[in-house]
Order: structure tokens, then C-alpha cells, then sequence
């Protein structure tokens, strides 16, 4: 499936013949690469939502000094032969200097590409540790499994929980995630007392969950991207004693407003954004404005600074100028304010916990 759209160029021609016709605005092109069919489409269509939302804002104020944007979008279905496919084609014959990915799969695929070919790589989406350094021409506006990790950990050591359990995803950002949990749980005085793998997409987490339940944990570590919901009706179903957390990916409005989500605690990656800006997303999109959507959007303003900034300049848009110029520029007023001093952004982090069908936080901290 593949999803080029929103052609958005404007032409002007004269209205007489011999006069001189108006100069014509550029078109400025970018790509995304996102999973819009497969088990990672509830997530890829939400964070190009959220893209094109921006966009669509962007040109019905005339532009970035009267140029248009237009992002052309591609499925890679969350695989990374595809991605890689898709990079390839986005570059060589759409000839776009910047490409926003996803999960981490493809994201670390791509990664050596873009390097290879100056491209700049923007992941609002993926949180594998490896992908800090992945490349240089890759930035990300999340942190790192890590930093939640980290967050999580002091809050669970701090409320006496000492034996955890941990369900992870069989993919580069599950094993990531499972290792850092495993690591700073035990260096925090915790013990580990057991670990199973779910496969990605996978809806049935029975099996993995009983024996989990065997080892009577105080806490199930949860590290996967998908499939939130049937995890929590599972649970519930279990009668379960533990103190299940998790990650920024278990923010999904589905699971928030599931009854068996209540008493899910996780770290959340904070993109709070305005009342009056998520009442526009509903009326234009048709949905709320989830957390994807607002990172996409949010990283859309970032793209949009940095365009500003280059065509003022009179810099060619290009792969290596863009990521000169967004080290140069640094700090970022977004919706939600960015500040890089690496290849990943200085961001908020929270604790939620789920009930009633709404999130309630338990505390802040900050990802370096």
C-alpha cells in the first residue's frame, strides 16, 4: 500500500497573452516513512495525522515565506526490507532531504543509508537505545528506552517494590528495553525473577502470562509497542495481584479508556499541547489528538523552524544544511520545547497511572 498524497503546489499562469506570467511558489517535498497497514498502523496513522495536520496549518497561512510543504508518504508496515526499499525510492527519485520514521526496526535499518547519502532522519516514534547512535544524520525527539527505564525504576524502588517480572517485545526495542529495565532494577537492589518474549503483533499473551505469574512478582515490566488492549483485558481476566508499568507506548487512547487499563502505571514522555490546538485535530481530523499525533505535529514545527531559518539564509535545503542548521539553532520553541545537545532531545518525562478512563500523573522528571 503505499500513501502519496496531499499534492500541495500552487501554480499561477498570466491571464493575457504575452504577459509575463507570476512567479510560481516552491514546493518544498519531505517524506515519512510509517507503518499505515499491518499490526503498527493504529500508531502510523495517528503520527501522520499529526504530520499533516502541521502541514495542512503550515500552507493555509501561505507557507514558510510563501513556500508550500508537501510530505510524500510511504508504508513501510513497521519492516525494515521495506523501509529500506522505501528510503531508497524517496531519495533517488523524489529527492527529499529529510525522511520522518517510526518504529526502530526501521528507523536503525535506514540509518546507515541516510548516513551514506546526507539525509536527515527524524524519529518521533522509536526508543531503542541503539538508535542514539545510529548515525549522525538521525535525530530523535523521544529519549531513550533508557531514560524512562531509569525514571521508572527510582519510583518503583522508592514504593518497596523489590522482584519484578518483565514481558517484552522480540524486536530491537523490546530487548533494548528489557535489558536497561533488567540492569537498573537489579543495580537498584531489585531482584529479577523472570522474563518472556511476545512476538511483535502478537494478541495472545496467555501463555507468556502465566508463566510470568508462577514467579509471583511484585511488578510486570511491560516493553512493547503494540497491543496494549487485549494485554489489559487479559490481565483483568487473570485477577492479577501485580503492579503492571510500562513505557511511553502504553499511552493509546483504547487502552486509556479500557476499564481493565485501570491502575496501569508507565513513564510518558510529556506533549501536552493546547486546548484550543487539540479542538482544531478533532474538528479537522476526526479524532483526538493523541500523544503520536502531537509528537509528529511537534516535530513538524521543529522541520518548519529549521526551513524558516535556511530559506532566509538563502541555504539549499539539503540533508547535511538542515542538520547544521538544527544544531545551530539548538533550543526549539515547539508546543512542546525541545533542547538538543545530542542527537536526541532534552524532553519532560512523567509518571501515569490510568483510571477512570483518563491518566492521572504521580510525577515528573526530566530525560538527558
Amino acid at each position: 500500500m503505499r500513501m502519496s498524497r496531499f499534492w500541495l503546489a500552487a501554480v499561477a499562469a498570466g491571464a493575457l497573452l504575452g504577459a509575463a506570467a507570476p512567479a510560481r511558489a516552491k514546493t518544498i517535498e519531505l517524506g515519512a516513512l510509517l507503518p499505515l497497514t499491518g499490526p503498527g498502523a493504529v500508531i502510523g496513522t495517528e503520527q501522520m495525522r499529526g504530520i499533516q495536520f502541521a502541514v495542512d496549518e503550515l500552507n493555509a497561512k501561505g507557507g514558510i515565506d510563501g513556500d508550500k510543504v508537501h510530505v510524500i508518504y510511504d508504508d513501510d508496515q513497521a519492516k525494515s526490507d521495506q523501509a529500506v526499499l522505501d528510503f531508497n525510492k524517496l531519495v533517488s527519485l523524489q529527492h527529499v532531504p529529510m525522511i520522518w520514521l517510526a518504529y526502530s526496526g526501521p528507523t536503525l535499518a535506514t540509518a546507515p543509508l541516510a548516513t551514506r547519502r546526507h539525509i536527515l532522519i527524524l524519529n518521533s516514534g522509536a526508543q531503542s537505545d541503539a538508535l542514539q547512535k545510529a548515525s549522525p544524520y538521525l535525530v530523535n525527539t523521544l529519549p531513550s528506552t533508557e531514560e524512562e527505564v531509569k525514571v521508572m525504576v527510582k519510583y518503583l524502588r522508592a514504593q518497596g517494590k523489590s522482584t519484578a517480572a518483565v514481558l517484552y517485545e522480540n524486536d530491537a526495542a523490546g530487548i533494548g528495553g528489557r535489558d536497561d529495565f533488567v540492569k537498573d532494577f537489579k543495580a537498584a537492589g531489585g531482584k529479577i525473577v523472570a522474563q518472556e518474549p511476545v512476538q511483535f503483533g502478537q494478541t495472545d499473551f496467555r501463555p507468556a502470562l502465566l508463566k510470568l505469574a508462577s514467579a509471583k512478582p511484585q511488578v510486570l515490566y511491560v516493553v512493547t509497542t503494540v497491543g496494549m488492549v487485549p494485554l489489559a483485558d487479559q490481565l483483568h481476566e487473570m485477577n492479577h495481584k501485580w503492579l503492571v508499568a510500562g513505557t511511553t507506548f502504553m499511552n493509546n487512547p483504547q487502552v486509556i479508556a479500557d476499564p481493565n487499563a485501570a491502575g496501569l502505571i508507565h513513564t510518558q514522555v510529556e506533549a501536552n499541547v493546547s486546548p484550543a490546538l487539540m479542538a482544531a485535530f478533532q474538528k479537522k481530523m476526526g479524532v483526538e489528538m493523541g500523544f503520536f499525533s502531537r509528537q509528529y505535529y511537534n516535530s513538524a514545527q521543529m522541520i518548519f523552524i529549521i526551513l524558516d531559518h535556511m530559506i532566509k539564509a538563502k541555504t539549499p535545503i539539503t540533508g547535511a544544511n538542515m542538520r547544521t542548521e538544527l544544531f545551530k539553532i539548538k533550543t526549539f520553541a515547539t508546543p512542546v520545547p525541545m533542547t538538543f545537545t545530542s542527537n536526541t532531545a532534552i524532553v519532560p518525562i512523567a509518571i501515569e497511572e490510568m483510571k477512570n478512563g483518563t491518566e492521572v500523573t504521580i510525577t515528573h522528571s526530566v530525560a538527558k
